[in-house]
């Protein structure tokens, strides 16, 4: 992999990470049309993963006052309850326990709804690192499945909570949700974004959880293959892919702000029906023999 094909995947993956169009169907035609690698599905897996650290980046710098109150509520609540100095706490939510604080509460929840995907992604950590995850015949399947059950949970959510409001309950719906992400073309945001949406949370409110969820899940996948990834890509492709990251990084900060500013104003059906048009054509393609489903 060379430095313009590692900016290539960045921009990529920093423009589809948070935009609920599925990073990884753009990913893999992306890497189809660079030839990186040769089509390998493990170098490419690796590759994925270590580049979406930069989207973490992203994420991290986006919400660094959340995530820095978000933290210093959650040691100092559970510091005061081993030091037996519990307090009576006012917030938004009614739903947490009255000694911790909304902030400390919400950490919960970002808990809470990563266990799921925890679960599944290390029983079938084998079946998502390989070429089946890269098959076109399901990742065009799952663009239209994941486009219309976003599109009902438009219609069937309320819409009404904010992030501090959600509950154990609504956080473990959003966090199944993003199993569905393990499932290639699903989209990691699209389904936590659907997810979110069925559990009652306004637009905002479900992206922005959507966004605070995927740290855990990308981090320790990120982090895993990036050990594996010492062992399994060329040495030299490794500037290229700092290069990536970065660019990942970059991009994937300037779509938080758009989707979010998006999101206040506007629902998700322009997203729905982009999906819908893509899987479509992926599916015509395969079908006339155009495109192969793997490499």
């Amino acid at each position: 992999m060379d430095l313009l094909q590692a900016i290539i995947l960045g921009i990529v993956q920093g423009l589809t990470e948070f935009i609920p169009v599925s990073s990884t169907a753009h990913l893999v035609f992306a890497s189809r049309y660079t030839g990186i690698y040769g089509g390998n599905p493990e170098q490419i897996t690796a590759t994925m993963a270590v580049i979406q650290l930069g989207t973490l980046a992203a994420v991290f710098v986006y919400f660094a006052q959340d995530i820095w109150s978000i933290s210093t509520a959650f040691v100092r609540d559970h510091f005061a309850l081993l030091r037996g100095q519990r307090v009576e706490l006012e917030g938004a939510n009614k739903k947490r326990p009255r000694w911790l604080s909304d902030e400390s509460w919400l950490g919960w929840m970002i808990v809470v709804g990563s266990v799921p995907v925890a679960i599944f992604g290390l029983v079938f950590k084998e079946t998502i690192e390989g070429a089946l995850t890269k098959d076109l015949w399901i990742i065009a399947t799952m663009l239209i499945v994941v486009a219309v059950m976003l599109q009902i949970a438009e219609y069937v959510g309320r819409q009404r909570k904010g992030i501090k409001e959600l509950g154990a309950g609504e956080a473990l719906l959003v966090g199944a949700a993003q199993v569905l992400a393990l499932m290639p073309g699903a989209s990691r945001s699209g389904s936590t974004i659907m997810g979110g949406l069925f559990a009652g949370l306004s637009r905002e409110a479900a992206a922005r959880f959507s966004f605070l969820l995927m740290i855990p899940a990308i981090s320790a996948s990120g982090l895993l293959e990036l050990v594996e990834a010492w062992h399994i890509l060329p040495n030299d492709s490794f500037l290229p892919l700092f290069a990536g990251t970065i660019a990942a990084g970059i991009v994937g900060y300037l779509s938080i702000w758009f989707l979010l500013a998006y999101l206040r104003r506007y629902t998700t059906t322009v997203f729905v029906i982009y999906r819908i048009l893509l899987g479509a054509a992926i599916l015509f393609m395969l079908w006339q023999g155009i495109i192969t489903a793997r490499v």
